[in-house]
């Protein structure tokens, strides 16, 4: 099989895959690949497709600035419609031709001598590219717990990212493990057509009302005729995003609103005092993911709807055993356990200068310097990198600020014909401790177990500061934080 020379690869069709491609693109560098381990673009809004899927970000901010959607239908926007907006910007932007679908690579080794980076497909095929650019994300790979005896189970079981829409549900009795972002989105869809429906709760979630409404025709004619008029309302959207931050980080105090809220959102959607109690989380709001729904506690009002907070013993071949002694007998396992967001790249190996490789740099946890690029992994890049993740905005806002400074780095290596850009290790070292160092005064460092946080309890993926700050970081290029290396 011949090997594939292109100057650029980057893997993976998602916001930042596409977003990546189109300003490559507009700037000029059309010899690039992406690579797409799918059948088609979306990224995570491709495959997670479960029933209720939606954005928790405000449609507005949850699109690329330079290409507004006005035909929103709601303020937070359902799966279909992102995954048809990113499918717009690949045809819009003629990206077509550049994508090879199920295509996943499954390795990545850079050549000193040649300053190139060589990839291998699970099918085989090698890529040679002089830069490497992982548009993987943070929320591509399930995260399924171990449980005892699941092998034996005789029933269905996916992951909710998984999803299988050939298996129907109706008259189906489910057990659904997990209460995170996902679950509480296709717990009250699924819950309208099984027989019974048992979700296992390890750990309640904050809850907030969703401000969700339909959009008027009125109100999308107004943002198609008027651009300005949308750019307003996102600036408006943003800035009230924006400000939240300060209850994540140096004013923690303020949170206690948000906790009112969530107590009062529970209060009014369920009756029953001994329910409640379940639902009331034991840890500091913010400290885990705050959620948001106006349906979930509805659905267990239901009576083929019940909550278990008791720890699971086995899985038996009809069901599960509970710690009680109890068993549940379910035909259906879902997991509701969201994703291995410390694992960055997984299960993609990467090896750098002198046969490094990404899990032995990243032994002790994840980083990177600005969540970009990793000292003695030349021309190697990451869009939604370590500590890049946001618990009060949109990632897209973050994307494009990620964007920027890679093409920058683009437009060096060609412009100067340089061999590689490598990071050096006091920036890449200074960058993390300042991170970190943010990281101890925020919500996160409270006492909880949360997936932000790697098994020795270092937090690889939460970005500590506004948004704004971070574009500020990126917006140049200093040549001086890198080892130059000449063509020769």
């Amino acid at each position: 099989m011949q090997t594939l020379i292109k100057d650029i690869a980057i893997v993976g069709t998602g916001f930042g895959g596409l977003g990546m491609a189109i300003k490559l693109k507009q700037a000029g560098h059309d010899d690039f690949v992406i690579l797409e381990k799918g059948a088609s673009s979306g990224g995570c809004w491709r495959e997670n497709s479960y029933p209720g899927a939606a954005c928790d970000v405000p449609s507005l901010l949850y699109s690329f600035s330079f290409e507004p959607k006005t035909d929103w239908s709601r303020a937070f926007a359902p799966q279909p419609e992102i995954e048809a907006y990113l499918k717009h910007c690949e045809n819009k932007y003629q990206l077509s031709n550049n994508i090879q679908f199920n295509t996943e690579v499954v390795n990545a080794v850079f050549d000193a001598s040649a300053g190139r980076w060589l990839l291998t497909t699970a099918s085989g095929q090698q890529i040679s590219a002089r830069i490497f650019i992982s548009a993987c994300g943070q929320l591509s790979q399930p995260a399924t717990p171990h449980l005892k005896g699941i092998e034996n189970f005789t029933g269905k079981v996916m992951h909710s990212a998984r999803w299988d829409h050939q298996h129907s549900l109706k008259g189906k009795k489910v057990a659904v493990i997990g209460t995170g972002a996902s679950a509480i989105q296709f717990v009250p869809e699924i819950a309208k057509e099984v027989k019974s429906l048992h979700v296992l709760q390890r750990s309640a979630p904050y809850i907030l009302p969703k401000p969700d409404r339909a959009y008027s025709d009125k109100e999308k004619q107004r943002f198609k005729s008027s651009p300005q008029w949308q750019k307003i309302c996102r600036l408006g959207v943003y800035l009230s995003h924006e400000s939240r931050a300060l209850g994540f980080t140096q004013f923690q105090q303020l949170m206690s609103v948000s906790q009112i809220q969530c107590a009062r959102h529970m209060k009014k959607t369920i009756k029953n005092p001994e329910l409640r109690k379940k639902f009331t989380p034991d840890y500091d709001i913010g400290c885990k993911r705050v959620l948001i729904s106006n349906n979930y506690y509805p659905a267990f009002t239901q009576a083929n709807v019940s909550l278990e907070i008791e720890s699971i013993d086995t899985i038996t071949r009809q069901g599960i055993k509970l710690k009680d002694g109890r068993e549940i007998e379910v035909d259906t396992l879902i997991y509701g356990t969201g994703f291995k967001a410390t694992e960055f790249l997984t299960p993609m190996e990467v090896t750098g200068l002198r046969g490094k490789t990404l899990n032995q740099e990243w032994h002790k946890g994840a980083e990177a310097y600005l969540g970009i690029t990793v000292k003695d992994f030349p021309n190697f890049f990451m869009l939604y990198g370590p500590n890049t993740n946001l618990g009060h905005s949109s990632i897209v806002y973050m994307l494009e600020s990620q964007i920027h400074y890679i093409l920058k780095a683009v437009e060096v290596l060609k412009a100067d014909n340089l061999k590689y850009l490598n990071i050096k290790a006091q920036p890449q070292i200074r960058f993390n401790q300042r991170v970190q160092d943010k990281l101890k005064n925020t919500v996160w460092e409270n006492s909880c177990v949360s997936w932000y946080k790697n098994e020795n309890g270092k937090n690889t993926v939460n970005w500590p500061d506004f948004t704004f700050k971070y574009r500020s970081q990126t917006r140049q290029l200093n040549l001086d934080d890198y080892h130059i290396v000449k063509q020769a």
